[in-house]
């Protein structure tokens, strides 16, 4: 029970990544608030996350991601149902492939407002609930490996996570003082429900770059989020940690 008795905010955890987070988290121990969409979607998070774990603490939440007065008056409300708030999980965000002749200013903006400035939102508002607690907690966001090595069209997905290590790092130092540990997981090619749709002939190609000879799960990428939410991690800030099976490029 690596996290037990801790309060956690997961954006984005609704599917993929963020509902392993969550689940991971509730195995923990954790009493977790998942983000969503849409409420519905939240809400239908929050009934599977209980039908698996009867006796899980979990609340299902949604707001604009990209405002920080709806951020803040969010996690506020989530830390009042939880009774705290320790560690907040930066995960919502959307990926994009658009070469850059067909990119639009719209297209743009979209990717920086939900990768950057809802992750900057999320640090602001559970920093300000964290200080104002006195007790420290983590925060942590999702990356990706491109934001260490580029892909070959979308350059707003990894210029945005690119932006997310340097906020990463930035507020790691600024925080630390606080007792606030800032740190990132950088996942690889993961088993979402995306990926698990590609015919073999396309998945197989993708299994060949990676060195441990498979696409990660879901669950691989969660233990790494565990990890630097619980006390195991207590030296460890400033971190960009890939989960990606060594594929390097």
């Amino acid at each position: 029970m690596l996290l037990e008795g801790k309060k956690a905010v997961i954006t984005g955890g609704t599917r993929g990544i963020g509902y392993a987070i969550a689940e991971r988290f509730i195995e923990e121990g954790a009493v977790v608030t998942v983000f969503g969409s849409r409420q519905e979607t939240a809400d239908a998070a929050v009934e599977k996350l209980l039908a698996a774990h009867l006796d899980a603490k979990v609340w299902g939440r949604t707001c604009d991601l990209t405002s920080l007065d709806a951020v803040t008056e969010a996690f506020k409300a989530a830390a009042e149902d939880m009774g705290g708030l320790d560690t907040v999980v930066n995960n919502a965000g959307i990926s994009q492939s658009t070469p850059l002749l067909d990119y639009t200013a719209d297209e743009w903006q979209k990717v920086m407002d939900l990768n950057v400035t809802a992750v900057f939102n999320g640090c602001r508002a559970g920093a300000q609930i964290m200080t104002e607690a006195g007790h420290g907690g983590t925060i942590t966001t999702t990356s990706s490996m491109v934001s260490k090595y580029g892909q070959p069209s979308g350059c707003g997905y990894p210029t945005s996570k690119y932006a997310v290590n340097g906020l990463t790092q930035c507020l790691s130092r600024e925080l630390a003082p606080k007792g606030i540990r800032v740190n990132a997981v950088a996942p690889g090619i993961t088993k979402t429900d995306m990926v698990a749709a590609l015919p073999e002939k396309m998945i197989a190609p993708l299994i060949a770059t990676i060195p441990l000879g498979r696409i990660g799960e879901p669950e691989d990428v969660a233990n790494a989020f565990v990890y630097l939410a619980s006390d195991m991690s207590s030296y460890v800030t400033g971190a960009v940690i890939p989960v990606d099976g060594a594929a390097r490029s």
